[in-house]
Formats: C-alpha cells, sequence, structure tokens
C-alpha cells in the first residue's frame, strides 16, 4: 500500500487526478470505477479542467460506479447518476452510453445486482476503482458486518450513514434505506485501487483501515489485501499515523 501525503484537499484532489490521468493517457481504453460523495469533488473538477485545456480525453473511456440508492430516479437530483452526471459526466466528452451505475429502479434485488456483475465481467474488470472512505470504514455501501459480501448486493444503510446523508434530503424520512453497491470481491478485483480520505474527521477511521486489523468490522481494511493500492489523504486526514 502506497500512502502519498498532501498538504490539503485541494493538493490531495491534484495528485489524485494526477493518477487517474495517467491512466487515461497509457489506457485510452480504460475502464474506470468512479466513487460519490464529497471527497471525489475535487479530484473530478481537476479532470475536468485538464480535459477542458486539451489535456485529456476521455472518449473511449467506460466508467462503472460503485453504488446507487435503490427506489431513486436517475432524474432525482439525489440519484448517483445525477451526482455523476452533474459534477464529472456533462463536464468531459465520455460518451454517455459507456457510463455505468446499479439500476437504482429495478426492483427485483438480485435481478439488479446480478446484472451489474455481468456487465463489469463484460468490460474485462476495472481498471482503476476510485474509493472515498466512510466514517465507520464503509467503501461503496459496505457497511461494518460480520462479513465481507463478495459480489454487488442491497444492502440495508446503517442509521450513521442514513444520518450522514440527511443534509442531502427534505427530512430523514426521505433518506433511502437501502442501496446497491459492488461487493467486496468486485472492488478487490480492479487491477488498480486509488482511496482519498480528507479532514481530521477521518483521522481515526483512515487509522482503523488501513494500519488497524483486517476484519469485516471496517470493510475498508480489507484493502491492505490488494496488490496495488494508492490512499491519497491530506494532512488532517494522516494526522494519527
Amino acid at each position: 500500500m502506497n500512502i502519498v501525503r498532501a498538504k490539503d484537499y485541494k493538493d490531495m484532489s491534484r495528485k489524485a487526478a494526477n493518477i487517474i490521468s495517467a491512466e487515461v493517457i497509457i489506457k485510452p481504453h480504460c475502464v474506470l470505477g468512479l466513487a460519490t460523495g464529497s471527497t471525489p469533488i475535487g479530484t473530478y473538477e481537476q479532470l475536468a479542467e485538464w480535459y477542458r485545456k486539451g489535456d485529456l480525453d476521455f472518449s473511449k473511456v467506460t466508467s462503472v460506479n460503485l453504488d446507487e440508492y435503490k427506489g431513486l430516479p436517475r432524474e432525482n437530483d439525489q440519484s448517483y447518476y445525477y451526482f455523476m452526471n452533474t459534477n464529472f459526466f456533462s463536464k468531459i466528452n465520455i460518451d454517455t452510453k459507456n457510463t455505468y451505475l446499479p439500476d437504482g429502479m429495478e426492483p427485483d434485488s438480485a435481478k439488479a445486482c446480478g446484472e451489474y456483475e455481468r456487465i463489469i465481467e463484460s468490460l474485462g474488470g476495472v481498471d482503476l476503482q476510485l474509493l472515498g472512505l466512510g466514517h465507520n470504514g464503509h467503501i461503496g455501501f459496505n457497511e461494518p458486518a460480520e462479513e465481507f459480501v463478495p459480489q454487488t448486493h442491497c444492502v440495508d444503510l446503517t442509521p450513521s450513514t442514513i444520518e450522514a446523508n440527511k443534509r442531502f434530503f427534505a427530512s430523514y424520512d426521505d433518506v433511502p434505506k437501502q442501496a446497491y453497491t459492488m461487493g467486496i470481491r468486485t472492488i478487490m478485483q480492479a487491477k488498480k485501487v486509488l482511496v482519498v480520505v480528507s479532514g481530521e474527521d477521518k483521522a481515526e477511521i483512515l487509522k482503523k483501515a488501513f494500519f488497524g486489523p483486517i476484519t469485516p468490522k471496517v470493510q475498508a481494511s480489507v484493502l491492505q489485501l490488494h496488490p496495488d493500492v494508492t490512499v491519497v489523504a491530506d494532512e488532517a486526514a494522516l494526522s494519527l499515523v
């Protein structure tokens, strides 16, 4: 595991964007695994800026996202499809036909998850998977549990995750209580993994995830077993290590 120390959020975003841009330049047909949440936004903004300057071309890139809320249509401004389109896809020249997320409007969980696994397999897997780090150690929506779930699955969101997401919705009751998410084996099969972490509030979980025991109670800890992981974190997030 390679730990890259950044001065602050902006520096973290630029360093992470450098790693992703190198993948796109070296392999124009690459498959990028993408994440939502506040942490990756700066990385997406940096990549979009380099695209506008003519330094990057996403026309041959395919993307697969980690997760999507169950029951939210794509047009909902809190769906992850909407997030990706607003913060990234609409700002670059990626072909939207080559952007994939789990189908949140498919009520049959087994069908939705099985189809997403087939899509990823048909693409030959993920070349570089971008991840954030949840306050409880979740990656995607793989919440603390008694075991690691290998494949894409439907998950009941924990109260802490629902509480964290409440600020995006009109009320607690409006927050989706389930999501479809890539499983741990699917994530671990990515050829490269890039984790972005920012802020003092993530310092404790960063230490547990990457310097503590490997346990499904801290799902991100399994990344210690991946052969090619880079963690880009700012000084605040690394303040306890």
